[in-house]
């Protein structure tokens, strides 16, 4: 215990002088300072004023009484804490009038005197009382049968040396109880407060009471106490008193404990493992017994003393070959906690691991799940946001995985930026957020996410290319009785929502949006059982030449006859066929029915059939596993052959050098054609004419409008044509709906055309009517 109090002395003297002491404490170490200078001077000198030597005593008690009240009224530390220290305080307070009483007692005589009146030992029994409560209700820790059993030991050990030395005091007085003998016996009392005091050391723990503030206490405790041995010497020098001593010893340590635990108010409680920890107590105890022992033979002659001195020597080389074997065992028991602090970092590790995004170091999904849980407990206000990348799939398609990972750590650190510290952002999967945003209305909160939407879509430069990321935003307000789950599905729709209204937006939760998502999953439960039921047809709109519009070939489009709501619009169930995955099987039979159409006509018409069958191919077959294998097996069981079916697809699907461009060149390799549709819709880039092994250019409605005039998209369809030729690539206006259109197209160069000028989407029993005209299979003239 001495050893934390000489530390702590250690650390007060040694610290920078700006931070290292307080007023009290330096006036307290001054005065004891000045006290032990006193009793040490008068030990050879007769003081001819000895109630200067009671002014300190009185006013360092009355200083450790305001040092444990500051403590006390800490509102950063815990209840018990702040109890316990208004407990010393007040037991330094009673103190303070004990000092004061006892110099009464001391100075009220003719003559200066050692005389401790009963008064004084009762406000010195309430001191002590008040100590022992003080430390008994302290939380403590749970503790093993072992620590027990060598509490009891150490507790016995001290027991029997100051009984022990006290018997040897009193046999050394004469064996009379004078009241100098009851003064020792007030001494005694404190000892045993030492001990409680070093029990409470070693069992207390909670509640941020800081442990080395314990033991400054205890061991001032404990020296002041053990200073009553020093009462012989002070027999006869009535000027002189063990409380000059026991006092100021006891009031610098309470000052320094307090100190200390102002410091770490703060500091969060390290969590103590149980274990063998070293106690100097056993060893005090055998050396003052020993020295006892040889001070009682000294005068018993030569063959006794030998004796004793050979016990002395054997007791001393056993405690200095225990201490040894303990430091041994110290440094095995230091290296066991180096390993397990270096295990409970990896534990730290891991836990980060598990909340977090490995890919992008923010909460994960279940992190953010918790942080849900944790604030509707609290019943406050809250918003829960879900936040999406617009066209993600194309950057990650088009310029690689690394790139898109870069801008997911991009979208993730301008979240972060442009949060609160409060507020929540977490990875859900994919290029998916969530946002959690505590304590704003719906003004504010909306007010935040517009400030975040531009943030995140402000423009980046990612391997060595611009970009400007779009994202939807979904956002809902916390409601009484929601779930982690049902905040996060409500920004989901919204977020959907918002996409679906063109995206780069935030929208906020309606519950007329659950209406249409439940009649979205009600239609796409249909759709899933649309194939078995026989709901699908095929119509194929032809593709004809220029200008006499002849038959060149047709495009296959899926429609659904819904037995209740009657013909649905494929801009309906298409887009709803994407989001839900069902797409992969209705291309699958959309493949399937055109090549067994194509088939019939290739063996019933010969040369005369459809001279190309097109169908459209979506990016998310084109990324399924399997997908060429599958056409290929196809055209395999059908024996048509391959030249005949172009497959369409657009430009966003094939973007950059990913799996789906792969599948385009390995459909190509079949000998498929292939067709670029929707040209200058997306993302257009003239490099995909090159990369891609495109047959086919079909030119959008959207630039077949304006060709008619001088518009802007007249240049482009105009300027297109003559990039086909040059590339040897069919060029296909789609979208033709007059004769003036059909003609400025044939006059640009364009020799293919579709549109409902020419015919709208029929049967195919229909377009084997048009193949059994006179005049080439005419469909209707430019």
């Amino acid at each position: 215990m001495s050893t934390a109090f000489a530390t702590d002395l250690a650390t007060v003297s040694t610290a920078p002088l700006h931070r290292r002491i307080d007023g009290v404490t330096a006036l307290t170490l001054a005065l004891v300072t000045f006290e032990i200078g006193w009793v040490l001077i008068g030990l050879g000198h007769e003081w001819a004023y000895p109630g200067i030597g009671w002014i300190p005593v009185v006013t360092i008690a009355a200083l450790a009484a305001y040092a444990c009240w500051k403590v006390s009224v800490r509102l950063d530390l815990a209840a018990a804490t702040r109890r316990f220290w208004r407990s010393l305080a007040l037991a330094c307070a009673v103190l303070t009038v004990g000092e004061v009483s006892n110099m009464h007692d001391a100075l009220g005589g003719p003559e200066p005197s050692q005389y401790i009146s009963p008064f004084t030992l009762g406000l010195l029994l309430i001191v002590v009382l008040i100590m022992m409560w003080a430390m008994l209700r302290l939380p403590v820790w749970q503790r093993t049968r072992g620590d027990w059993t060598r509490f009891g030991l150490d507790a016995g050990v001290l027991l029997i040396t100051c009984a022990g030395l006290l018997s040897s005091l009193w046999l050394h007085t004469g064996g009379e109880w004078t009241r100098q003998n009851l003064a020792m016996l007030a001494v005694c009392a404190l000892a045993m407060v030492g001990v409680i005091a070093i029990v409470k050391v070693t069992f207390a723990g909670t509640g941020r009471l800081d442990r080395h503030a314990l033991h400054i206490l205890s061991a001032g405790v404990a020296l002041a106490a053990a200073s009553g041995a020093l009462s012989p010497i002070f027999v006869d020098r009535p000027y002189l008193t063990t409380s000059f001593l026991a006092g100021p010893v006891a009031g610098l340590a309470t000052v320094i404990a307090a100190a200390r635990q102002i410091r770490a108010a703060g500091i969060p409680v390290a969590v103590r493992r149980p274990g063998q920890r070293f106690s100097v107590l056993p060893y005090v105890a055998v050396a003052s017994m020993t020295a006892m022992l040889l001070a009682g033979e000294i005068d018993d002659g030569p063959e006794e003393l030998t004796v004793a001195l050979s016990v002395a020597a054997i007791t001393a080389l056993v405690v200095i070959r225990q201490i040894s074997a303990l430091r041994d065992n110290g440094w095995l028991l230091a290296t066991v906690d180096a390993n397990l602090s270096q295990l409970q970092e990896y534990q730290t590790e891991l836990d980060h691991q598990i909340s977090h995004d490995a890919l992008t170091g923010i909460a994960n999904r279940e992190r953010f799940a918790e942080q849900v849980t944790a604030r509707l407990a609290t019943g406050e206000p809250f918003h829960v946001a879900m936040l999406d990348l617009d066209d993600f799939k194309v950057i990650n398609d088009r310029m690689g995985h690394s790139t898109g990972d870069a801008l997911l750590r991009t979208v993730s650190r301008r979240l972060r930026d442009g949060l609160r510290p409060q507020d929540v952002v977490a990875r859900q999967g994919g290029d998916e957020f969530t946002l959690l945003l505590p304590g704003l209305d719906d003004e504010a909160a909306a007010q935040l996410l517009r400030e975040v939407l531009g943030r995140v879509q402000e423009p980046l430069s990612l391997s060595g290319s611009d970009l400007a990321p779009r994202v939807s935003i979904g956002v809902t307000a916390a409601r009484s009785g929601d779930t982690p789950e049902e905040l996060v599905r409500r920004a989901d729709v919204a977020m959907y929502a918002a996409k679906n209204n063109g995206g780069g937006r935030c929208t906020w939760f309606d519950p007329i949006m659950d209406q249409l998502a439940d009649a979205d999953a009600k239609l796409a439960a249909d759709l899933r059982q649309a194939i078995t039921r026989d709901e699908l047809f095929l119509l194929y709109q032809p593709i004809v030449e220029l200008p006499h519009g002849r038959l060149a070939g047709v495009e296959a489009l899926v429609r659904w006859r819904h037995p209740e709501q009657g013909l649905v619009s494929p801009a309906t169930f298409i887009p709803l066929a994407e989001r839900n995955g069902y797409i992969i099987e209705l291309g699958r039979w959309i493949l399937r029915e055109a090549v067994r159409q194509a088939t019939e006509w290739e063996q019933t018409y010969g040369e005369n059939a459809p001279e190309k069958v097109s169908v459209n191919i979506s990016a998310r077959q084109l990324r399924e596993p399997g997908f060429v294998e599958e056409v290929a097996e196809l055209l395999r069981t059908s024996g048509i052959n391959p030249h005949r079916l172009v497959a369409e697809v657009t430009e966003t699907a094939v973007l950059g050098t990913g799996e789906a461009i792969e599948a385009v060149r390995d459909l190509h390799a079949l000998g498929l054609r292939i067709a670029l549709d929707d040209f200058g819709t997306g993302q257009s880039s003239l490099s995909l004419l090159v990369d891609c092994p495109v047959k086919v250019l079909k030119v959008d409605k959207s630039f077949v409008d304006g060709v008619t005039g001088s518009s802007a998209q007249a240049v482009i369809v105009d300027g297109l044509i003559g990039i086909t030729e040059g590339l040897q690539i069919e060029a296909v206006a789609e979208g033709v709906e007059t004769a003036d259109q059909a003609y400025r197209l044939h006059k640009m160069g364009y020799r293919l055309a579709q549109g409902f000028h020419f015919a709208r989407p029929m049967a195919g029993s229909d377009i084997e009517l048009l193949l059994t005209v006179p005049d080439h299979q005419k469909v209707r003239q430019a």
